[in-house]
């Protein structure tokens, strides 16, 4: 196993600081005049942006923190190395292309199977996530922390699996207890937003099903290091992050969340 002290990490944090800017750049010059747009599979639109962003952040990753393996969601690249960056150019696509502004780049080193630094940048909105293992997690550099509301008053995020047919039965009993016990849901459509504004404390907690580790690498990492808990549906700290199946939240609503997400049809 590769260890950073918090030395190496605030390096390579700045790396992917830079990468992502670099990338949010792209996208926001094609926001509102996309092109070359082609659907991956039913809903899962990718376009000439989401392309070009990846290109730049990895050009940038390569001459910053060389050597170090790169996999993005659209060009792939080095999956399954021990250490690597894994790259989400332009979480939202949908969003991107209908000009609604909550889109993300996202850029996350993993190491060992665990997400060691991340970063978030949403150009649209004009801020920037940012954190470490151990180091805590900012927000345009100011420290930003989970939220304390309790359960009954706490609003969360939430993403539909609307490509896996498969698993709608278990996020639909899910989705339904969370709207009897909370005070609300939310769906924006970009999971790397919806995480940031849990590390943030804007929304209370987030669960969705079937995400890719691109999508939630350094948005899991801001919730953790803001002081929130992160474990796939069955409770695993670590399974999420090849899975997908994530709840992110404060220690509170968390529990809370885990507990109707691990709850399965008994017949």
């Amino acid at each position: 196993m590769t260890r950073f002290d918090l030395t190496e990490l605030a390096h390579l944090a700045d790396a992917a600081e830079r990468a992502a800017l670099a990338g949010g750049a792209v996208v926001a010059a094609h926001f509102g005049r996309a092109r070359e747009v082609r659907e991956k599979a039913p809903g899962d639109w990718v376009s000439a942006a989401d392309e070009a962003s990846e290109h730049a952040i990895r050009d940038s990753l390569d001459q910053l923190a060389p050597g170090i393996a790169f996999f993005g969601e659209e060009l792939g690249g080095d999956a399954g190395a021990d250490v690597g960056w894994y790259v989400d150019p332009l979480d939202g696509t949908a969003n991107f292309l209908h000009r609604f502004e909550a889109v993300g780049v996202s850029v996350a080193l993993v190491a060992a199977g665990r997400p060691v630094v991340g970063v978030v940048h949403a150009p649209l909105l004009e801020r920037t996530y940012r954190a470490v293992a151990g180091g805590g997690a900012t927000r345009d550099g100011v420290e930003i922390r989970v939220s304390e509301r309790p359960v009954g008053s706490a609003i969360s995020a939430t993403g539909f699996p609307f490509r896996r047919a498969e698993v709608r039965p278990r996020f639909l009993r899910a989705f339904s207890r969370a709207m009897d016990d909370l005070e609300d849901l939310r769906r924006v459509g970009a999971a790397s937003l919806d995480l940031c504004w849990t590390a943030e404390g804007v929304f209370d907690g987030f669960f969705e099903l079937g995400l890719g580790t691109w999508d939630v690498a350094a948005g899991a990492l801001l919730v953790r290091e803001a002081g929130g808990i992160v474990t796939d549906w069955d409770g695993d700290s670590d399974g999420w992050l090849w899975s997908g199946d994530i709840v992110a939240g404060p220690p509170a609503v968390h529990a809370h969340l885990a507990t109707i997400c691990a709850e399965r049809a008994s017949s």
